[in-house]
């Protein structure tokens, strides 16, 4: 397994974080617009949108370290597009990017399977949630609320991030734009 990035593992990555940077300007007046006809844990249904990056980049560039710089990238970025959320946001996306790395790091970075992602999209969910119950949540939701929260954000993280992700990186694939990769060149004959 090559651990060194390249210039363009670096580009790539960075297009990525920039391009949901942008996404998640667009999903910030999403999840506010839905504060009003939504009761507070069942937002989380569309949470993992914010996790994308986590799994994404570690799906595409394949070496250590690509969920986590991602996921600070684009919420680096994010933060300075205006999030309602200011630079707490980077501490999210750190807390975010660590979680989606644990779900590849947990093979020594040789599994990139549906699976892979998967895990990395629940556990990325899983820091993401502890993280909101620690910051903004903590006071205002009661234990009942604090679990369906959590519970729905790790699901959100599984199905959006992880299996949407995987898609995602599967399509690009099959496009030709990841050939300088080992994701691009892993297509399967139809």
């Amino acid at each position: 397994m090559q651990t060194r990035w390249r210039t363009v593992d670096i580009v790539v990555a960075s297009i990525i974080a920039v391009a949901f940077a942008a996404v998640f300007y667009a999903w910030n007046n999403v999840w506010t617009a839905l504060e009003s006809s939504f009761a507070l844990p069942w937002r989380a249904v569309i949470y993992g949108v914010w996790l994308v990056p986590a799994v994404l980049g570690p799906l595409v560039i394949r070496k250590p370290g690509a969920g986590l710089y991602t996921e600070i990238v684009a919420a680096t970025v994010s933060a300075l597009f205006g999030s309602a959320w200011g630079l707490t946001v980077v501490v999210s996306g750190l807390v975010q990017g660590i979680g989606g790395e644990f779900g590849f790091a947990a093979t020594g970075y040789r599994g990139y399977r549906l699976g892979n992602a998967l895990v990395a999209g629940g556990l990325a969910g899983l820091g993401a949630a502890l993280f909101d119950l620690s910051v903004y949540y903590g006071d205002t939701f009661t234990a009942g609320q604090k679990w369906t929260y959590a519970a729905i954000v790790v699901v959100s993280g599984v199905v959006i991030a992880g299996a949407g992700s995987w898609a995602l990186q599967r399509a690009l694939s099959k496009t030709g734009v990841l050939d300088r990769f080992p994701s691009g060149r892993e297509r399967v004959a139809v």
